[in-house]
């Protein structure tokens, strides 16, 4: 993947179906500790709310361990699976959905549930405003001290990433780089430095 979609900031979307009101509230979360922290943070923010109902994706798209999801209460099936099956169909990574439900005397059913929370997360997705992540991975680059200056000014053009730099016989400068653009990445600080560097890629840690 080349990369997927996460919300630039946290966002809320109003929806009202027979007289209950879902809110939905939209999050970047990094992590299975930061989807449940702001799961209970919306827990606190509405406590008289009946239900909050929830859903993420905690990481990339793909990596189905950092999903999850929860009908709170609503019957079962009816509310956190359709939630989690449309962030599944989205695009989006790093993102957790809470639909807080206040019921408003109609009871929808379970098909009605299924829908109305389906709706609620698709049309909050449709307007939320997200930014393209882009899958890094990490790489190690090891350089003798004369040609800090210009791999650094070099890499300061680039989309890579500096995490960390350590100074002893030569200097190491951990990297996080953009899987796509990576090996073109690669070519031009190999020619930059005349071949005078070391490499320590994930494949040949």
């Amino acid at each position: 993947m080349d990369y997927y979609l996460s919300p630039t900031h946290t966002q809320r979307f109003d929806l009202e179906i027979k007289n209950s009101q879902f809110i939905t509230t939209v999050c970047r979360t990094n992590g299975r500790d930061a989807a449940k922290a702001f799961i209970e943070e919306m827990r606190q923010r509405y406590p008289d709310a009946n239900h909050h109902c929830w859903a993420f994706i905690a990481g990339m798209p793909n990596n189905a361990h950092l999903w999850d999801q929860s009908d709170d209460g609503e019957p079962k099936g009816t509310a956190g699976k359709p939630m989690l099956n449309v962030l599944q169909h989205s695009d989006f990574g790093e993102t957790t959905v809470v639909v807080t439900r206040f019921f408003g005397g109609i009871k929808l059913g379970a098909g009605g549930l299924v829908r109305a929370y389906s709706q609620a997360v698709q049309e909050a997705l449709s307007q939320t405003e997200y930014e393209n992540v882009y899958p890094r991975s990490p790489v190690q680059l090891k350089i003798a001290y004369p040609l800090l200056g210009k791999v650094e000014y070099w890499l300061e053009q680039s989309d890579i990433e500096i995490t960390n730099k350590t100074y002893s016989d030569n200097i190491v400068i951990d990297l996080a780089v953009i899987e796509r653009t990576w090996p073109e990445h690669k070519t031009a600080l190999t020619d930059l430095c005349q071949g005078s560097l070391t490499l320590i890629e994930p494949d040949n840690a």
